[in-house]
This record gives structure tokens, sequence and C-alpha cells, in this order.
């Protein structure tokens, strides 16, 4: 007898949909801000990643404690959706304000202003939203291969959001004027979309009850409460939920430093439009793999041996990236970024379900549900991540004497383009590969199992 299967097939896909919100906020933000702030709103861009570095010290704190605050929750529409919704208003209103900088502020007081909303945006209202969001799907199924499936979907409309997005964003804030004007009017428009598309995904859903949820525990009841403090303490005694964290993070970066490209494509492609054709190249793998990844989780018992081989796809594949870079050959560019994409798209589908799958070992091993908490690695890894990798990337710029609107620009910035859209790519995808080789939840979560069933 297969598992019970608690879905409909608009479920998934309106909870996948979801993501659609949250690219339209982490597409925007990735892809464009710096650009934005160093060639519309005349900021430094070391002092700006300075300061994306800063906000993230906010974020680490603020994810653990919503994950908490969310399994503390208990409201008619459960624990993690109420955050979910509300949470996205913020959202948007953030997502705005930080494309509306007034031109009449001085270069410190515009600092400030960034900050303030950047901060807000990502370790208060994105945190909450993508925290709950994530955590559903431990709430709404029980079933792992519903889990798995999820979260492909969930990424198809992801990278489908963010492929949109990166293609059609330059050209959108010509038609609305360009400057300062365009990018205000693109990023309203994105946060309505996003608005709109978060509350269907709310109420696509709903949590299973909690007597449900604590089916096949030992004592059948409810999962006990704990502190912040304990929460910290559980978390940091998971080995799998440090391995994840980590491989969120380093994922983020990866995508931050690919999302630098259109510098790249700018200043030694000489075209920014190829940062459209190089989105296809990677998006459009992306979510023909996510289609496939159910199958080949099914098909290999588990997701450990698809994770760890597509990962070693991908590396060899970002390192031939990089001597087609230097060959200066476009079409074998594409194609190796089509292929890398293609080995990282399964990890990307089935994040969740290990999360959930860690989640579980907690369980196991310290008898306390806690599904909340465990989400806010995605959320951590997301903002941290990204922060990392658009911070680290204003870090070189400034570094290699990056000069805004310039026609060409200095050979120590043409190196720092290389090292930072070719290198650094390669290098985490490397050290991710080694990390999966270490990520064998499932293994531990099925020999504790059999264990427990023995001492019945």
């Amino acid at each position: 007898m297969g598992e019970r299967k608690y879905l409909k097939w608009y479920n998934k896909v309106g909870y996948g949909s979801g993501d659609i919100a949250g690219n339209v906020v982490y597409a925007l933000l990735s892809s464009f801000v710096m650009i934005f702030l160093t060639d519309t709103a005349g900021l430094n861009s070391g002092i700006v990643g300075t300061l994306m570095m800063l906000s993230k010290l906010f974020d680490g704190v603020t994810d653990i404690f919503f994950g908490s605050m969310i399994d503390k929750t208990k409201t008619k529409m459960g624990k993690a959706r109420p955050w979910m919704l509300w949470a996205y208003f913020g959202n948007a209103l953030m997502l705005v304000l930080i494309f509306m900088i007034p031109r009449s502020m001085g270069d410190t007081a515009k600092y400030a202003y960034f900050f303030i909303t950047y901060t807000l945006l990502n370790a208060v209202f994105y945190t909450a939203n993508n925290i709950a969001y994530s955590a559903l799907t431990a709430l709404i199924t029980k079933n792992g291969s519903e889990r798995v499936q999820m979260g492909s979907i969930r990424f198809i409309f992801a990278f489908g959001t963010s492929l949109a997005i990166q293609t059609i964003t330059v050209d959108a804030v010509e038609a609305f004027g360009g400057g300062a004007i365009g990018w205000k009017y693109v990023a309203i428009i994105y946060a309505l979309i996003g608005l709109v598309v978060n509350t269907i995904s709310v109420f696509s859903v709903k949590e299973l009850p909690a007597e449900v949820l604590a089916e096949g525990s030992e004592d059948g009841k409810a999962e006990e409460k704990f502190s912040f403090v304990d929460a910290l303490k559980i978390l940091a005694a998971n080995k799998f939920y440090l391995i994840i964290c980590a491989i969120y993070i380093l994922s983020q970066i990866f995508t931050a430093t690919l999302n630098m490209g259109i510098y790249y494509m700018t200043y030694i492609l000489g075209d920014a439009s190829l940062l459209g054709v190089f989105s296809f190249a990677i998006n459009i793998p992306l979510i023909c793999g996510l289609m496939f990844t159910p199958i080949l989780v099914k098909k290999l018992n588990g997701m450990y041996k698809v994770n760890l081989w597509g990962y070693v796809i991908a590396t060899v594949a970002r390192a031939l990236v990089i001597v087609a870079g230097y060959m200066g050959n476009i079409p074998l560019m594409l194609l190796f970024s089509a292929v890398a994409s293609i080995g990282m798209s399964p990890l990307q589908g089935d994040l969740n379900a290990l999360i959930a799958s860690c989640s579980e070992y907690t369980f196991l091993t310290k008898r306390k549900r806690m599904d909340g908490t465990m989400y806010s690695c995605s959320s951590l890894g997301v903002k941290i991540g990204s922060g990392i990798g658009t911070a680290f990337a204003g870090w070189l710029l400034a570094a290699g004497g990056y000069v805004p609107n310039a026609v060409t620009q200095p050979e120590s910035c043409i190196n720092i383009l290389y090292f930072m859209y070719l290198w650094i790519p390669m290098i985490i995808n490397l050290v991710i590969m080694l990390l999966l080789s270490r990520l064998k939840v499932e293994q531990a979560n099925a020999a504790l199992t059999a264990h427990s069933q023995k001492l019945e």
C-alpha cells in the first residue's frame, strides 16, 4: 500500500505559484539593484556592498526568530499561512521604496535610506513570508513524493519568473521613460503582481490539523513547545541542517554572482541584451530538469545519488564555461551553462523535501517537531547568500575601479569581471558537490526508524 496522498494537482500548482511572488522581489534585487544604485542613484558599489553585508547581520537573527514564531502560531488559517499572507504587503511596499530613492537627498541620506528599506525588506517582511512559504511543504502533506513534486513545481515557477525578469526588465525600464522614473514604475508593477499571486497561493492550500501532523509520533500528541534558545541548540545539533544551510548560502552566492552578469555582458561581451540570452540558457534547462526530478528521485530510491551526480556534472560543465569564456566563444558558453543547469536542477527541486527529511531527523533524534524553525534555513540561505554574493560583487567592482556608465572599463575591472562571472560559480559548485557527498539524511532516517521498530 502506497503513501497516503494529501494534495490535488491544483493544490501543488497553487502552492508552487507562490514563488512567482518571492522571485519578483528576489530576481529584481539580485539582478538589478546594484546597477540601479551605481548608475542611476549614483552610489558607490563598495559602500553599497558593505551596507548589504551589514544588513545581513540582522537577517541571521530574524530568520530563526520568525521560524520559531511560526512554530508557536495557532490560528484558523494554521501556523504558516497567516505569516505568508500579511508579510507580503511589507515586501511589496519596501520593494517599491528601494527603487524610489529621492533624488533630492544627499549621498549620506541616500545610503541611510537604502540601508533601512533594504533591511526591513530582507530581515522582516521577506523573512516572515519566505519561511512561512517554505514551511508549508511540511504542513500541508506528509507524503514524501508530494513534497518533491511541490519543490519541483515551485522552482519551475521561480526560475521561470527569474528568466522573465532578467529578460524584460531592461527594456521595460526604458519603455517607462528610463532612469529613476522607469525603475519606479517597473518596481510598482512587479510588487502588484507579487501581491496578487502570493494571495492566490496562500488560499490554494490548507494546513493539516495538528493531530494529523502528529500521527506516527511516540505519543500521538501535537508537538512540544520549546524556547528560542532551545531551538538554536537543537538546530546546532543537527549536522544535516548545518550542511543544508551551507548549501543554501552557497547556492545563493552562485546565483547572485551570475546575476551580476549584466556587467560581464556589457563590458566584456559588448552587449547588455545577452543577459537575457544567457538567462534562457541557464533557466530553461533548469525548468526542464525540474520536471524530471520526481521521476529520477523515485527511480534511484532517494535524493542522495541524484543530487550528488547532478553536481558532478554541473561542476565539470562550469569548468568548461571558463574555458569557453576565455576563448570568447559565446555558443560554447551557452551550451556548457545549459549542461551545468541540468546537473543543478535536481537539488533545486528537492531542497524543500531535504529540509523536511532534516526536520524528521530532528524528530527521530530529539522527539521535537519544529518545521517552521527548520525551514528558516531556506530564508536564511536565500538572504545571507544573496546578500554576500551581491555585496562581494560590489566590493570586487570597487576594487577593480569600476566607472559607472563608462564606455570601456579599466583592465583591472575587466579581470575582476572574468573572475566574478566565470571562476566563482565553478568554485562554488565544487564545494556544494563535496557537501552533498556528506548529506546522507535519508539513510540516517531509515536507520533510526528501523532501530525504533526493533525496540517496539
